[in-house]
Formats: C-alpha cells, structure tokens, sequence
C-alpha cells in the first residue's frame, strides 16, 4: 500500500505568528511532525503549503513540498478534506502516483510518538477499516452526558442532550465512556474524500486510545508554553524508554 503521511502547514496563523515554523525546543514546530513521520512505516512525507519559507523550511527537514498549495485553499475557513484531496488529485495527476492512505499530522500537536503511528497504521492496513483515529478517554467533567449548554433564545440551562439537570447523572461511574480526538494522528482510505459529505473517516471507523499525556493542541499563546512543557517532559520520558 502506498500510504503518504500529508502535514498541512498554512502560513497565515493569526494568534502565533509563523506558528509552524516558529522554534519549539529549537527546532520549528513542523519539524517535529515530519521526523515523527520520516521514522515511520509511511511510504512518503508530504506538506502542503501556501507559504514558500514554510515550504523550504519542510524540505530542510527532509519532507517533500512539490508544490505551493492554491490560495483560495489557504484561508483560515477552509475545512481540512479538500486541501487533502487536492495533494491526492495531484500526485496522480502530475506523478500518477495512486495513494491508498493517509496518515493526517497536524503540526499544532507535535507530540507524535513513533510507535503509535505505526500501529495506527498496522491496524488500517490488517482490519481494512475506512479509518483509524486517534482518541483519549474524557474526564468525567468533559463528558457529554455531564456538559451544560445555554438555550440561545430562551436563555434556559440544561444537560448536553437537552435532559434538564435536575436528571443529570449523580456518579461518574454511570457515565458512558466517550472519547475526543487528539489529533495526533488520522488513519484513512482517499475515497472518504469522495463521499457525498467528504470526510476523513467513512463507514468502518477504529478509534486508537491513547494515554491523556498526548492530548495537546497549540492554538495560544499560553497552549504554546503548555506544550513546550509537555515536550521536555516527553523527551525525557523517550529517553528513558517510559513512554505510554
């Protein structure tokens, strides 16, 4: 199977200037995504971008950048399926090179531990599912069944699924289990991104538990300097080999 690990790195972040090239534990923040990748059973690293130092920046590290992503694909609204589909639609086009996977890094959580990629891969590839997403468990509090919203026009509270919360579960051993994606990694087959709906995720869906230690996205400033001390951390843990 042909499996490219896909890094989409835009150029216009607002809340981080240069997010994706700016230095975490000296290296840019991409970077740390494309070794993950490199050390990996993927077949080849590709990242896609609008901005030409990002770009050299990647192929430094030694991914490939074969081309500049379209503009109209850049913007801070455009949903993740089509500038995927567009790296898949070129590589045929343009290498007739047929992808059978994608493993999706996103470079906001670049604490990407090697061998959990590559047994996100090992299930994708033996089970056959459509996709193989990487989840943690949710704390009691962030559980959907234990969530409070506010009625946009009546102002009233209640539970997540509309129950009043009077009804609300009185002990989290009660709780369903549910799980949010972590956005380490997204295992997938290209033909999700033809459905009707384009998704990453199809019909037969595996969810990849991992430990909460994992669990990072940079968005802010503050997300920043959380990260940065959760990566001494994780450097240290691999080191030693007490990695979860």
């Amino acid at each position: 199977m042909n499996i490219i690990g896909l890094i989409p790195a835009r150029g216009g972040s607002k809340s981080i200037v240069k997010k994706n090239i700016k230095k975490m534990l000296g290296k840019p923040l991409i970077a740390w995504s494309i070794e993950a990748a490199l050390a990996s059973k993927i077949n080849r690293v590709i990242v896609t971008t609008d901005d030409p130092e990002i770009r050299r920046v990647a192929i430094k590290y030694g991914a490939e950048a074969p081309f500049l992503r379209p503009a109209k694909l850049a913007t801070d609204k455009m949903a993740i399926e089509p500038v995927i589909r567009h790296t898949v639609d070129w590589l045929m086009k343009n290498e007739n090179y047929q992808v059978d996977g994608v493993v999706l890094l996103m470079p906001p959580t670049p604490i990407k531990p090697i061998k959990h990629i590559n047994k996100m891969i090992d299930l994708f590839k033996k089970k056959k599912f459509d996709s193989v997403v990487a989840v943690r468990e949710m704390i009691a509090n962030d559980n959907p069944f234990w969530q409070l919203k506010r009625n946009d026009k009546t102002g009233k509270i209640s539970l997540f699924n509309d129950k009043p919360l009077k009804k609300i579960l009185p002990q989290r051993q009660l709780l369903p289990t549910s799980y949010s994606r972590n956005d380490v990694a997204y295992v997938f087959k290209p033909k999700n991104l033809l459905e009707k709906i384009p998704n990453l995720y199809g019909d037969k869906v595996e969810l990849y538990l991992m430990d909460n230690f994992y669990n990072v996205d940079i968005n802010t400033p503050d997300d920043w300097l959380f990260c940065e001390y959760k990566m001494k951390i994780y450097q240290k843990m691999k080191k030693n080999n007490r990695l979860p």
